[in-house]
């Protein structure tokens, strides 16, 4: 991408999810980045409808995958912004089992307040996240080997640091009824308040990549980023402000799980970290960069969930469900990549001479 074409970009909204104002037709309806990523969570529902029968689509068998849809969105979400960017975060399983053993620590096993707890574990993710982005942008190391280092650097930290401290690796929490109400508890008995903070990070993140400056800015930087920086984007900033998202939304999984399970292990999380990618894979965003959306992301997860506990309702052996899991996400990326190729060919058609 040239440096004029980034200002296009800049200025006009190129190279992301399009604002368009040309009607919104089946054609242009197709080229979108999640178009994928919705017929592939349409057909998976109705597959699983199918197989799984009543039980799967009744309110309880709802709860089951919408549940951990919405734990894993609150950390999908952010990660899908890092890597439209053209970066990864591979640290977000060891920032949200360090922030739910810092909470349960601080708030549980010290016996502090639950608000200073929920503090302290929601800056331990911050600080993580600034950290790996002042790293990768003064550095240049790749984001996977910055964020690997630190995923495992930091799940020694917080298993040493809590032997040390407690004696175990296992820490209980009573938590305040005002952040059980607020974090850890059951609507109607089962689905959890979870989905209404993933509700509220779609709504955040969705205003900042579709509808401010900022989202022109992210689509710049993992669309080209040389062009990006001489068009004057901050460029570091702005890698810097997505690796603080991600590990923001970790640290806030970790805190939601910790005051709803009322205690907090060192081994939690890392199912996350691959999970995430998976997702906003399977929502269509590009791993090279500059190309996605929120919605994508949102039925990425979707389906994500659908499948991974769908397969229990079928009755059949939940052994192939990785098997399962493996072929959707080779056809999804084949289906992305099908789209995406049909979004990038399309612009103003010329006038013949």
């Amino acid at each position: 991408m040239t440096v004029q074409a980034t200002q296009q970009a800049v200025s006009k909204g190129g190279g992301r999810s399009r604002r368009t104002d040309a009607p919104a037709t089946l054609s242009n309806l197709i080229r979108r980045p999640e178009s994928g990523s919705l017929i592939a969570t349409i057909a998976i529902f109705i597959f699983f409808a199918i197989f799984g029968g009543a039980k799967f689509t009744a309110q309880s068998g709802t709860a089951t995958w919408l549940n951990p849809a919405a734990e894993l969105g609150i950390i999908a979400i952010p990660v899908g912004l890092l890597m439209i960017a053209g970066e990864l975060d591979l640290s977000v399983g060891s920032v949200l089992a360090a922030s739910s053993m810092t909470l349960a620590i601080v708030s549980g096993h010290w016996g502090q307040p639950i608000i200073v707890g929920i503090v302290v574990a929601l800056g331990l993710g911050l600080v993580t996240g600034f950290l790996n982005g002042l790293i990768v942008t003064r550095t240049q190391v790749p984001s996977f080997v910055v964020t690997l280092a630190t995923n495992f650097g930091l799940a020694g930290l917080a298993l040493g640091l809590t032997r040390a401290i407690t004696g175990s690796t296992s820490v209980a929490l009573t938590s305040e009824s005002w952040a059980k109400h607020l974090f850890g508890s059951y609507v109607s008995g089962k689905f959890e308040v979870a989905i209404f903070w993933w509700i509220g990070v779609i709504v955040v993140v969705g205003w900042i990549l579709h509808v401010s400056k900022y989202g022109n800015w992210i689509f710049a930087v993992g669309g080209d980023l040389v062009s990006a920086r001489a068009t004057g984007i901050p460029t570091d900033r702005v890698k810097i402000a997505l690796f603080m998202g991600t590990a923001f939304g970790a640290s806030l999984v970790g805190v939601i799980q910790t005051i709803l399970y009322n205690s907090a292990q060192v081994a939690n999380g890392q199912a996350f970290i691959f999970n995430s990618i998976i997702a906003v894979v399977i929502g269509g965003v590009l791993l090279t960069g500059g190309y996605g959306s929120v919605f994508g992301v949102i039925f990425g997860t979707l389906t994500f969930a659908i499948v991974g506990q769908g397969i229990y309702y079928t009755g059949w052996n939940p052994d192939w469900a990785s098997l399962f899991l493996g072929v959707l996400l080779l056809l999804a990326v084949l289906m992305n990549n099908t789209f995406r190729r049909m979004a990038l060919s399309y612009g103003p058609r010329k006038k013949k001479d």
